[in-house]
């Protein structure tokens, strides 16, 4: 699954809009994002680590790594 698709299901399962988004991440972090800006980095697969992580923080939902399989 990409992020793209993984975020587009949380936004829909908690009933929240990219342009909800957007304007939370403004105010989190000063810089101008837009319904586009936001629905144009899912499409290019350009968001950011940093993005990502605050988005789930909106959302309500940490962004950790687990491991899937032991490490070699």
């Amino acid at each position: 699954m990409s992020v793209r698709t993984d975020i587009k299901t949380i936004l829909a399962e908690n009933d929240v809009s990219i342009t909800f988004i957007a304007e939370e991440l403004s105010k989190l972090t000063g810089k101008n994002y837009s319904r586009s800006n936001i629905s144009q980095k899912l499409l290019r697969q350009t968001l950011k680590y940093e993005e990502a992580k605050l988005i789930g923080q909106i959302l309500g939902y940490d962004l950790k790594f687990v491991r899937s399989k032991p490490y070699v």
